[in-house]
């Protein structure tokens, strides 16, 4: 910063912020961004850089829609990066005694599909949190009928309708409805005054392409939430926190739950690493994130994916540090986050992990 402006800087009104000098990061995402969204053909991009525990920076780059800029205010589809607060929804109920995440849930709900199998009985929110239950991902993939395809607990199996399965448990248990209970465990104590599963007035003008042709009035567990970059990255602060719940909690959101990388694939990751011989993979779902440990370094992220909306975010619990990536356009491969993330946190190993 020039003398000058150290000069008035420090004789102006305490309550002024000094303008911030950029990141070496920030700078280079201000020269490379606006070429990757034409390569990649992203309409816009929001990014939240979380340092020391804190928020350090925000950007936005692109359009909301063509003509209008995206902004700190835009809302953008989570698309699968809803499934971690769904599961701070779980885990605070869990905490506050209102459920126990091993408890059965057919005595509360039972889809009508698979009521005649006795399968449903083996079902809990844990198994749901990390993908366990034996359902597909989505019914339409089962010709639009909820089945099993293997008997829940047995191995993992990425599914978005074992997460609407645990929130209609929810609703069930505690005789709220879904979107109250985030609103009320997660989103107020938080100071998420931008996120909601379900339309509400204030997403008028504000909602990142692409925008549903008919208004949904029903909540997803698993998709579509609609957020902004800094309420999500306060809802990653409040995780890396562990608030509202207890470190056993904590603990268990955060452990891999069945190793998804094999002896050979972790061989295959670590030719990257500058100490190939002492290097190792593994990587599996918690409860509500996927966690991959590369050496002694724990990594926890989430990525989404929808046809034309691609998210991540991910953060280092020992080091206070993350970022969340928001997209607007297809980002097929996604080649824009992957650039962008290799800006934050150029590690060849845990890239390769990256799904």
């Amino acid at each position: 910063m020039p003398r000058l402006s150290v000069i008035l800087c420090l004789l102006a009104v305490p309550t002024l912020a000094c303008a911030q000098t950029k990141s070496p990061a920030q700078l280079l995402l201000d020269q490379k961004v606006p070429i990757y969204l034409k390569a990649f053909n992203v309409t816009g991009v929001a990014i939240a850089s979380i340092e020391n525990g804190k928020i350090a920076w925000t950007a936005y780059y692109g359009d909301r829609v063509p003509g209008q800029p995206a902004m700190a205010n835009t809302l953008y589809s989570l698309a699968f990066l809803t499934k971690p607060i769904t599961a701070e929804v779980a885990l605070r109920l869990a905490a506050a005694g209102k459920i126990s995440l091993d408890e059965p849930i057919y005595p509360y709900w039972t889809d009508p599909d698979i009521a005649d199998n006795s399968w449903n009985k083996l079902l809990t929110p844990r198994l749901c949190l990390s993908h366990q239950t034996g359902f597909p991902n989505w019914r339409y993939q089962t010709h639009d009928h909820l089945t099993f395809l293997c008997e829940p607990g047995r191995q993992t199996g990425y599914s978005g309708e074992g997460y609407d399965y645990l929130a209609h448990f929810l609703e069930q248990k505690t005789g709220q409805p879904f979107e109250q209970l985030a609103q009320q465990y997660v989103f107020d104590p938080i100071g998420m005054q931008d996120t909601s599963y379900t339309p509400q007035t204030w997403w008028n003008n504000r909602q990142a392409k692409p925008v549903e042709s008919a208004p949904r009035t029903k909540w997803c567990a698993a998709d579509l939430l609609r957020s902004t970059v800094t309420d999500y990255a306060n809802f990653m602060l409040s995780v890396m926190r562990n608030d509202r719940i207890s470190s056993e909690l904590a603990n268990e959101r955060l452990r891999i739950t069945r190793n998804l990388t094999s002896p050979e694939e972790s061989i295959v990751l670590c030719e990257s690493s500058s100490d190939p011989v002492h290097c190792h993979v593994s990587s599996g779902f918690g409860l509500g994130w996927n966690i991959v440990q590369v050496n002694d370094q724990r990594i926890v992220d989430h990525n989404g994916a929808d046809a034309d909306v691609k998210t991540f975010a991910f953060f280092i619990p020992a080091e206070g540090r993350g970022a969340v990536i928001f997209t607007n356009g297809p980002d097929v491969g996604h080649q824009l986050i992957d650039k962008i993330l290799a800006i934050f946190y150029p590690n060849p190993v845990y890239a390769g992990t990256l799904w």
